[in-house]
């Protein structure tokens, strides 16, 4: 398209004084919307990217303003309007961002005597999810049942992603279920409104009953389920999703090729990921981000630097995403001197503002370092408020090294800040428990009944023959208990006769040491590592995840049984993954 020879054509008509009719109008208009839709293609893929990006404040440039312009200017002279008229300017705000406009224009409908039709209600609802504004959505949704459109398939599809943005992910069901026929755009909406609240569960069983209803997926579908699979950790899964994927042509999508990196680095295989990378004709910055986010998971740093440093050679220029990918892979790494300096270039270098994800980087870095009184240095220094999860990381890193004093003073700090963070309650009883201060930890845990928390509880799971197993410290209820608690045993002797020794530190109740050693014996993570080892063929690669850290004993023991069983244990914990081979682990007992 030619936006010289359109402004040209819309010239001739205001030289010869012909009257912008209704359909001229409308036409004219329509042509400036075309050429800002051709500016702003990647923007409008936004949604497939949330998995990976933070979305910063919308930024247009100066030509789509120019369109939007042009496009109000010609609304401006039309002396009859009809519906789609009012559609394209309102369609045009939003598209900029300038949703109290577009609000504004909606409400002026109604004063020229015309009714909003389905476009207006399915342009305007994005405005309610992006402000989160559930109240004015009801509305739109009430207006949409009052005039029949609630049947609707754009109408039902931007209600139920409003909802799902506005977390209120059961009205996005409710509305689903209530649709009289289904199609591809609903599917992908409400599992990609199911995945971004957090129900992977709910989003993996929508997906498959589209597949039973004979929808065939789009990349949009694939681009919404895949974080399913790496929240879950469901690599098979994953793998069969490659596998249609590929069969079905999507896999030079550069959205689902992302998606894939990112997948198969949460599911532990790094190296299939990097492999994906590589085959990615043009990366582009969220393709870069997640692999390097990858390698800083799996301890990697080297490798996620020197990615970081071919990423600028190649001209993509590093964003507030990709920085914070750098520093938690030297915060993984030890690398103290090289995330201050990236810090410092971020800021210097490439004018980005440091964000509380940036700063936790750096806390938790001086923290895993034992550079407590720098730490928290470093957070009282903060330009931004810190939160309690930035003091939290440092709260963690006193309990590794046993510094109870400045915990005290950090724990106050988050008391104050988040007086309902239950984390820092169990932190701070653990603290005084590993210091055999029983008395200050049983007053945590009383303000913990007093407020009405409850701890959450470790747990572990494994997949086995398509099927997820979890388990629970001194958990029992598994059907192969037996065999579980015999081969834990059979392990332990051995482990022993290598030089193994229980370390009971991390056993936070007042109790004796027998009872000590069989409540380590019975950690989550070890129930799940045993029934893989008795599930699967000799030399099978075992992959477990836990909600939790892992602790100091399961991981010492994690070594020997690599060794004693010669497989690969792969495990994921809440921050990071650990490879356990031949006794060894590749986080090199720094975590």
């Amino acid at each position: 398209m030619d936006f010289k020879l359109g402004e040209s054509v819309h010239g001739c008509i205001i030289r010869l004084g012909v009257d912008v009719d209704l359909y001229t109008g409308n036409a004219l208009m329509n042509m400036y919307c075309k050429f800002q839709s051709i500016t702003e293609d990647v923007v409008s893929f936004g949604n497939a990217h949330e998995v990976f990006e933070k979305i910063p404040e919308r930024k247009f440039g100066n030509a789509d303003m120019v369109y939007l312009g042009s496009v109000k200017k010609v609304f401006d002279m039309m002396p009859h309007k009809d519906i789609v008229s009012w559609n394209t300017v309102i369609a045009g705000y939003v598209h900029n961002g300038m949703c109290e406009e577009a609000l504004r224009t909606v409400r002026d409908i109604g004063k020229s005597n015309l009714m909003p039709d389905s476009f207006t209600l399915s342009s305007i609802l994005p405005v309610f999810a992006e402000y989160v504004d559930v109240s004015r959505g009801k509305e739109i949704h009430g207006y949409a049942l009052r005039h029949g459109f609630d049947s609707d398939d754009f109408i039902a599809s931007s209600l139920i992603d409003m909802y799902a943005k506005c977390n209120r992910v059961d009205d996005s069901l409710r509305v689903f279920r209530l649709l009289p026929q289904l199609d591809v755009i609903s599917w992908n909406s409400i599992i990609a409104g199911c995945v971004q609240n957090g129900l992977f569960d709910e989003g993996l069983k929508l997906f498959r009953q589209m597949l039973t209803a004979k929808f065939r997926p789009s990349s949009l579908t694939f681009s919404s389920i895949m974080p399913a699979c790496a929240h879950l950790t469901t690599l098979h899964l994953g793998e069969q999703l490659h596998g249609y994927i590929t069969r079905n042509g999507f896999d030079k999508n550069v959205f689902i090729a992302s998606a894939l990196v990112d997948m198969y680095a949460k599911c532990g295989n790094i190296r299939m990921a990097r492999s994906m990378f590589d085959n990615m004709d043009s990366p582009d910055m969220v393709s870069w981000t997640a692999m390097i986010m990858g390698y800083a998971l799996h301890g990697h740093a080297n490798e996620a630097l020197l990615l970081f440093q071919k990423m600028k050679m190649e001209n993509v220029r590093p964003n507030y995403v990709a920085f914070v990918a750098a520093l938690t892979a030297c915060s993984h790494g030890g690398l103290v001197d090289e995330a201050l300096k990236l810090f410092n270039c971020m800021i210097e270098d490439y004018g980005i503002s440091p964000g509380l994800e940036h700063y936790a980087a750096i806390a938790d870095l001086l923290g895993r370092a034992g550079k407590l009184e720098e730490a928290y240095e470093f957070i009282s220094k903060m330009h931004i408020r810190p939160t309690g999860c930035v003091w939290s990381t440092l709260l963690s890193a006193c309990r590794v090294h046993k510094n109870i004093e400045l915990a005290e003073k950090v724990g106050e700090k988050l008391f104050q800040i988040d007086p309902e963070n239950i984390g820092a309650y169990i932190l701070m009883s653990n603290i005084y428990s590993s210091a055999g201060k029983w008395k200050e930890a049983a007053k945590m845990r009383m303000a913990m009944k007093g407020r009405g928390m409850t701890k959450k509880p470790a747990c572990s799971w494994i997949e086995i023959d398509n099927k997820i197993h979890a388990f629970v410290a001194g958990d029992k209820s598994h059907p192969y208990y037996d065999r579980i608690n015999e081969a834990l045993k059979v392990m332990l002797e051995q482990m022993e006769r290598k030089g193994y020794v229980l370390n009971t530190d991390d056993v936070l109740h007042d109790v004796e040491e027998e009872q000590k050693r069989n409540l380590l014996c019975s950690h989550s993570e070890r129930l799940a590592i045993a029934f893989g080892i008795i599930s699967t063929p000799s030399g099978t690669t075992i992959r477990v995840t836990k909600n939790l850290r892992v602790c100091v004993d399961c991981h010492t023991a994690t070594k020997y049984i690599s060794e004693i069983v010669g497989r690969e244990i792969i495990m994921r914990d809440v921050s990071r993954f650990h490879h356990f081979k031949d006794g060894k682990c590749s986080c090199g007992d720094y975590w």
